[in-house]
């Protein structure tokens, strides 16, 4: 009997361990941005990308990534100021978008994270940044989107 209640305890316990080291979106992009501060971009991407097991196969995209993330440096885009929250959306219970500024002296970069849950753990769908947000706020002020019907 006390070696039954032994097991059910310690598969209890594992159970818990499991649940917590679950990451949710949130903390695999607050990791990411840890990281991309401490260690920079490139092992930033690479434990980003760890969160799916398929990126193997599109190696050579993320190195493509990488190297252009690298080359917004303190030379290019002045000092790094950290993050802001733009955007959530998500469909259902397995897709999930963020979205961040990332802000520099100079400029900002848009940082798009997708997570897809097709199980019981999230994983990184895809990853895009940007530097032409601008652009798009600049469309969607233009009169043609807005209601000027007297209503």
């Amino acid at each position: 009997m006390i070696r039954k209640l032994s097991l059910i305890l310690i598969l209890s316990l594992f159970s818990i361990f499991q649940i917590q080291a679950q990451k949710t979106p949130d903390s695999i992009i607050e990791d990411f941005f840890k990281t991309y501060e401490t260690k920079g971009a490139s092992i930033a991407l690479d434990e980003l990308y760890a969160t799916n097991p398929w990126t193997s196969r599109i190696q050579d995209a993320i190195d493509n990534i990488k190297n252009q993330l690298e080359r917004f440096n303190e030379d290019l885009v002045g000092e790094y100021y950290g993050y802001e929250k733009l955007v959530t959306k998500q469909l259902g219970e397995s897709y999930l978008l963020k979205s961040y500024f990332m802000k520099f002296d100079r400029q900002f970069l848009r940082l798009t994270f997708q997570f897809y849950k097709p199980n019981d753990e999230w994983r990184l769908y895809s990853f895009q940044f940007d530097d032409n947000f601008d652009d798009e706020i600049e469309e969607a002020a233009k009169l043609y989107y807005l209601d000027l019907e007297n209503k």
